[in-house]
């Protein structure tokens, strides 16, 4: 299985992934904003299932795939590197909107919010970098079933997302009034934001393979 310190590394990749602005948190702050505390757990819910996809996608063949293959895994590596600078530019590029600046949403139907929040996640970008680039990092065959150990980080990983996403989704609100009678801390989030995100990349980009 996973050794202990591997996991307590990843638990922090998945955290700083977690707690850096992308579609999930934007979706799930607005949506708990416009429509309510109750919509937000919804929507968090068909995000969960959206990351229980990408999960098993991972550890039904993906993760194995890119262990195998140097060239797919390098490729892979480099994309995600350069995304998640690009997300860093993103949050500190002139005129960006933090992510506790709601954007006004419909409302909509229990159905309608599970889907929204399944399909926000399954099409996100920043997870699909994640599991695809991140994720094999932390696997390897000398520890065993990659199936095993892909199960493992991968509900780990979840249960993280959930905790984060479910506090984010209950204090919306409050967060948002917060943020606009402290804008400056506005700017100041989206700054520590980007630079996570960079910090992110360089790690990524320095990563070797691990193949034992």
């Amino acid at each position: 299985m996973v050794p202990f310190n591997d996991w307590l590394l990843f638990v922090g990749a998945a955290l700083l992934m977690a707690l850096t602005p992308g579609p999930n948190m934007v979706y799930l702050l607005s949506r708990s904003i416009c429509q309510g505390r109750q919509a937000g757990v919804i929507s968090l819910m068909g995000v969960v299932a959206g990351f229980l996809v990408h999960m098993f996608t991972a550890a039904l063949g993906l993760t194995a795939l890119f262990m195998a293959v140097p060239m797919a895994y390098e490729i892979l590596k480099w994309a995600g590197a350069a995304y998640l600078l690009y997300l860093a530019w993103q949050a500190v590029k002139p005129g960006a909107r933090s992510p506790f600046e709601a954007r006004d949403l419909p409302q909509d139907s229990p159905r309608k919010l599970f889907v929204m929040g399944f399909l926000t996640n399954l099409l996100n970008p920043k997870i699909a970098v994640f599991y695809l680039a991140i994720f094999p990092q932390f696997v390897s065959p000398a520890h065993g079933s990659v199936l095993g150990q892909s199960v493992v980080l991968g509900l780990t990983q979840i249960a993280l997302s959930f905790s984060v996403n479910l506090c984010i989704a209950l204090s919306a609100a409050r967060l948002a009034v917060w943020f606009q009678h402290h804008r400056r801390w506005l700017a100041v989030q989206r700054y520590v934001m980007g630079g996570v995100l960079a910090a992110l990349a360089v790690r990524l980009a320095a990563e070797q393979r691990r193949v034992a």
